[in-house]
C-alpha cells in the first residue's frame, strides 16, 4: 500500500531528495535522523491525500447512487356500468325458473321485474335481475347452467369514470360555493340583502340536490349490474282438422258435465216421477186382476 502511494505521487522524489541531501552533508547519526524526519513527513502528506481522496470517494459515490425510487402513484379505480341480455329456448320453463331464483338468491340479487307471456305456440318468461357486479358472471354462468344455444347473448360494459368524477368535482364546488353564500347570510344586515341571498341559495340547492341525484344514480349502476333474461317453451299448435277434432272433444265433454249438473238440480222431480210411475204401475196390475 505503501509502494503503492509513493509511486502514484511525487512523495517518492521528495524522500530521494532529502536523504541525499542528509547524508552529503551530515555525518553520524544525524543521517539517520534525517532520515527518520523524512519519513515522518512524508507519511503526514500520503495521510492528508488519503483523507482527501477518501472525501472523494465518497462525493464521487454519492453522485453515482440511483436516486430513490418514486412513490408508486395511486391507481384510479375505474367506473364500469356492465348490464347484459340472454335468451334461450328451455325444455321445463318452471324448472328453469326455480334454477333462475336459486341463482340469484345464492349471489345475493333481486329480480326488479317479472313478466310472462303467452302466444300460439310459445310460452316465456322475462326476468329483469340487479346482482352485485362482483357476482355477474358467476350468476349467469350459473343461471344458464345447461344451455347449449342461446338465441340472443349479449354483455356490455360502459365505462362513466370521466363522468363520475366530473360530477363530484361539480358536487365539491357548488357546495363550496353553498357555504359562501350561508356565511354571506350571517352577516347580511337588510331584508333586501337576506331575500337576495336566499334566493341564490335555493337555486344552488335545486342544482345540488340534481347532482347528488345523478350520482346516486351512477354509484346504484356501478354497484348493480342489470341481467335481463328471456326464455321460452314451445308449445303445440293446432290447425285444421285436429284443432276441430280437438275442439269437439271438449264440447262433448264440457256438455256431459253440464248435463249432470242439470241432473243435479232437478233430482226431486226426476224422484218424484219416478214414484209417480212405480205407482201408476202398480194400480194398473191390482185392476186387471
Amino acid at each position: 500500500m505503501l509502494r503503492h502511494i509513493f509511486t502514484q505521487t511525487t512523495l517518492l522524489a521528495v524522500f530521494n531528495h532529502l536523504y541525499n541531501l542528509a547524508t552529503s552533508r551530515l555525518k553520524g547519526a544525524l543521517p539517520a535522523i534525517a532520515c527518520i524526519l523524512a519519513l515522518t513527513l512524508l507519511f503526514a502528506v500520503s495521510g492528508c491525500q488519503s483523507e482527501d481522496g477518501g472525501v472523494e470517494y465518497e462525493v464521487a459515490a454519492m453522485e453515482m447512487a440511483p436516486p430513490p425510487p418514486e412513490a408508486p402513484a395511486m391507481e384510479l379505480q375505474r367506473k364500469l356500468i356492465k348490464d347484459g341480455r340472454v335468451e334461450y329456448q328451455t325444455e321445463r320453463i318452471d324448472a328453469t325458473r326455480q334454477l333462475v331464483f336459486a341463482a340469484v338468491e345464492k349471489h345475493k340479487g333481486y329480480i326488479a321485474s317479472d313478466q310472462e307471456y303467452t302466444a300460439p305456440g310459445r310460452t316465456s318468461n322475462t326476468l329483469v335481475i340487479r346482482v352485485p357486479a362482483n357476482n355477474f358472471d358467476n350468476l349467469l354462468r350459473e343461471a344458464t347452467a345447461g344451455v347449449k344455444k342461446f338465441d340472443a347473448r349479449e354483455i356490455n360494459v360502459k365505462d362513466v369514470t370521466e363522468e363520475f368524477l366530473d360530477i363530484q368535482a361539480r358536487l365539491k364546488t357548488k357546495k363550496e360555493l353553498e357555504a359562501r353564500f350561508l356565511e354571506l347570510l350571517k352577516k347580511a344586515n337588510t331584508v333586501t340583502e337576506i331575500l337576495e341571498i336566499e334566493k341564490q341559495l335555493a337555486t344552488l340547492r335545486a342544482d345540488i340536490e340534481s347532482v347528488e341525484g345523478r350520482l346516486k344514480y351512477l354509484e346504484n349502476q356501478v354497484s348493480l349490474s342489470t341481467l335481463t333474461m328471456t326464455f321460452y317453451e314451445s308449445t303445440p299448435v293446432y290447425t285444421g282438422v285436429t284443432a276441430n277434432f280437438k275442439n269437439g272433444f271438449q264440447n262433448g265433454w264440457d256438455n256431459l258435465i253440464q248435463f249432470f249438473v242439470l241432473l243435479t238440480n232437478i233430482w226431486p222431480f226426476i224422484v218424484l216421477g219416478v214414484l209417480l210411475m212405480i205407482g201408476l204401475v202398480t194400480y194398473r196390475k191390482r185392476k186387471r186382476r
